[in-house]
């Protein structure tokens, strides 16, 4: 009988999480770190949060660091990236997880919620993009994390995030057209309802939710890892987009 060796698929790698405390961003660093990458986390006020992430990764055998850093800030942004490749040596991997989810109706939107969803959601992405290919080698991997919304909008009250989003996706695509010559790739995963702190699968709106996907359920934060991690690997695969949403835009 054959004896087949599992090999960890990123191993000698390093990888940068952003918003990497809790949620999809913390399930997505355990998930990169067992496929043997060393992680860095970033985050704005859950220290403690991204501490036990840290030490999660350790516990694996990997090299982890928890670096505090606003993504609205373009500063905190570029920042996060040096100090990762100051801490870790290089960096091969970046996720980026960090956003804000703002709902209402339009009507009610300030120019501070505005600036404030954009700085976050769509200058923090491009700049930590920006900053991550001037570091990593050829070869590296830039995926983001969207929405389902970018798809599908259900109701009212989503018009800033889903506007935010969506433009990621045409980010994803002209960094995978700009990028591509380095064997840089840049993909994006768009999310469905997914049980997190932030959207429980028993909060008050879950029924709803779960009833606009075709499977009918929440999904996890390691379903979207999951992905996460393929793409962290795949070398073929630019410019799209993947929808890890139970089958929301179905």
């Amino acid at each position: 009988m054959t004896t087949h060796i599992c090999e960890k698929t990123l191993t000698g790698r390093t990888a940068l999480v952003t918003g990497g405390s809790r949620g999809i961003g913390a399930a997505t660093a355990l998930r990169l770190a067992r496929e043997g990458a060393d992680v860095a986390v970033t985050y704005v006020n859950g220290k403690e949060a991204a501490e036990d992430v840290v030490r999660a990764v350790e516990a694996l055998g990997r090299r982890a660091v928890a670096l505090r850093a606003d993504a609205g800030d373009p500063d905190d942004a570029a920042g996060a990236v040096t100090a990762a490749v100051r801490e870790l040596g290089r960096l091969d991997i970046l996720v980026n997880n960090a956003g804000v989810g703002l709902l209402g109706p339009v009507e009610t939107l300030s120019p501070a919620d505005v600036d404030r969803v954009l700085a976050v959601n769509v200058r923090g992405v491009f700049v930590t993009s920006r900053a991550a290919a001037a570091h990593m080698a050829d070869g590296g991997r830039i995926i983001t994390v969207g929405t389902c919304m970018t798809q599908r909008v259900p109701g009212p009250g989503g018009t800033l995030y889903a506007m935010s989003k969506s433009a990621l996706v045409g980010l994803t695509m002209a960094l995978a057209r700009e990028l591509g010559g380095r064997g840089i790739t840049a993909n994006i995963v768009h999310p469905g309802p997914i049980d997190t702190d932030m959207n429980p699968a028993d909060g008050p709106h879950a029924p709803g939710q779960a009833s606009m996907t075709a499977l009918g359920r929440f999904g996890t934060a390691q379903e979207v890892a999951d992905t996460i991690a393929h793409l962290a690997g795949a070398a073929y695969v630019t410019g799209a987009e993947f929808a890890v949403d139970g089958g929301h835009a179905a």
